[in-house]
């Protein structure tokens, strides 16, 4: 079992859908922080080099010295931001980027380090490394989802059970989760849930990471399930002040 460490909900920024109701990103991120959100990955997979570190900047002045703010994909803006003196934690790479291990030797013991694993073979990769390379793995997806085109098959929540026992790595599932899958996938061994439209297109997206927290902490009020990428948005008694 890898649950080891309780990474809560795991915000993933998305520009597009912060923007449908005017909110943006800083504006989605600091309601679900307020929220409880415990992690947010700054990502935009279209933004240039020079941009994606003024928005990390941003977002982790914003609410870094709260939570921990990573970097998606991109290790040379993850160091660049730090090295400007900003609060950003670390890196979250895909198999196609930057080894792990050589991000962690270049971000020091201390930085956060997370790979999106979806396969055995991507955990028996993970098991031959140092321990400590890799801080959390981002496993799934869990549904289909239309915030990653080229998403490998879901795994749902049995698949997901099933690589999450064989790594003592804490594993958090990512892709078109909602809340309906929070608390079957905590069970499942889950150290956390990503969150994109969920949060990201919510009216009230400080609402909907309370729900999903809320989810998380197993007291999700009695409020209409909803459909992918589509979360109520109840009144709930958020946890607010989450640990980074």
């Amino acid at each position: 079992m890898s649950v080891t460490t309780d990474f809560g909900v795991y915000l993933v920024t998305d520009g597009a859908l912060s923007d449908r109701h005017g909110i943006g990103v800083l504006g989605v991120v600091r309601a679900a922080v307020h929220g409880g959100v415990r992690i947010v990955q700054v990502r935009d997979k279209d933004a240039s080099a020079r941009d994606l570190l003024a928005l990390a900047a941003a977002v982790a002045g914003a609410v870094g010295d709260r939570v921990t703010v990573v970097v998606d994909d991109r290790l040379d803006v993850a160091l660049a931001a730090r090295h400007a003196g900003h609060p950003v934690a670390g890196v979250h790479l895909g198999q196609s980027d930057v080894p792990v291990e050589v991000a962690r030797a270049l971000l020091g013991p201390d930085a956060h380090v997370g790979l999106t694993a979806n396969t055995p073979e991507h955990l028996a990769a993970v098991a031959r490394l140092p321990r400590g390379t890799v801080d959390l793995l981002g496993v799934g997806i869990v549904h289909p989802t239309t915030t990653k085109a080229d998403h490998p098959p879901a795994l749902g929540h049995d698949g997901f059970a099933r690589l999450a026992r064989a790594t003592d790595v804490p594993c958090v599932a990512i892709g078109g989760v909602t809340l309906e899958d929070v608390a079957p996938l905590r069970a499942a061994g889950a150290a956390g849930v990503a969150v994109v439209s969920g949060i990201c297109a919510a009216a009230d997206p400080g609402s909907a990471a309370a729900a999903y927290v809320a989810a998380w902490a197993g007291d999700l009020p009695d409020v209409r399930r909803p459909g992918h990428g589509d979360p109520p948005l109840p009144t709930v008694t958020a946890h607010h002040g989450a640990d980074s």
